[in-house]
């Protein structure tokens, strides 16, 4: 992403920050005031939502969707409320770590395998608070040692970019507030690029993986993900299966309102020994498995199938 920022975003951010920069519990109280208007109000892709979740879940009865329903208004509100108050912690270094919005689970594992591979693709999705993925570092629990070169220099999201420049730049921003002048993203269509001029260092990427395949995009179809049959972007998955890097399944599972766990999961340690649609059914298998177990913290407000 180009570092000069437009004068709209610095205006914007320059006004925003003393107010993100207000504890978590402003941002509920206003995060519910925006749940309750996006629900009863706007109507916010209210039918794509009921859809989304009668066809995830035929099983159940419609009170039961219902229930989901609201649910997941009230889990948007909080994910809004806890993205605003995470842009506050530019420039604080503890701020984090401090409110323990977050801890990680599984990173053993991951740091294992970032030691004896030469790069590791971890493919996430919209459950849980996305947002906050650029803390990742600041989740890791004081005894979990990285080794040299696991750092937010080594450390690539993978993004689509915006329409709206200033929008782009907000959120890109945004979401790696807590690191200091990070320089990571990575825009999709230049992913396999740089990916090629950094092949002889280790790398980690992390590469949102759940979305309906972008036009241009490499597909494949996976029978049955949330009862139905699914096209899903194999991106992420090719670029490991050609660079022999290990795959991690991220999740990051509210365990109560304001408290995160980032759960790593591994799926293969070679990828280049591993059919890339094999990794993405894997992949999909324990999304699956993180969607119903808290279903109401899914992004369903998105055209996930189309």
């Amino acid at each position: 992403m180009d570092g000069k920022k437009s004068l709209g975003y610095r205006i914007f951010r320059t006004l925003l920050l003393p107010l993100q920069r207000l504890p978590l519990g402003f941002h509920y109280f206003w995060g519910r005031v925006f749940a309750w208007v996006a629900k009863n109000i706007l109507h916010y892709r209210s039918d794509v939502v009921l859809v989304n979740l009668s066809r995830s879940f035929p099983e159940l009865k419609y009170g039961d969707i219902k229930k989901l329903y609201d649910g997941f208004y009230t889990h948007l509100g909080e994910v809004f409320a806890e993205t605003c108050w995470f842009g506050g912690c530019s420039g604080r270094p503890g701020r984090l770590r401090r409110q323990g919005l977050c801890t990680a689970r599984g990173e053993e594992e991951l740091i294992g395998a970032f030691k004896n591979r030469p790069s590791v693709m971890i493919l996430s999705s919209h459950y849980g608070n996305w947002e906050i993925t650029g803390g990742i570092y600041d989740y890791f629990s004081g005894t979990a040692v990285c080794p040299e070169g696991m750092d937010p220099d080594h450390t690539n999201v993978v993004y689509k970019r915006l329409t709206s420049r200033f929008w782009n730049e907000f959120l890109t921003n945004n979401r790696t507030a807590p690191l200091v002048d990070y320089r990571g993203s990575v825009e999709s269509k230049e992913v396999l690029r740089f990916a090629l001029e950094h092949k002889n260092e280790k790398r980690i990427y992390i590469f949102p993986t759940d979305q309906f395949p972008y036009r241009g995009a490499t597909r494949t179809a996976i029978p049955g993900f949330m009862s139905q049959p699914t096209m899903v972007m194999t991106g992420g998955a090719t670029l490991a299966h050609k660079f022999g890097m290990a795959v991690f399944y991220m999740a990051i599972d509210k365990v109560e309102k304001g408290r995160y766990h980032m759960v790593f999961r591994k799926i293969c340690d070679d990828a280049s020994q591993m059919d890339t649609t094999r990794i993405m059914t894997e992949y999909y298998a324990l999304l699956e498995e993180s969607v119903r177990s808290h279903p109401e913290n899914y992004l369903w407000s998105h055209k996930r199938w189309k």
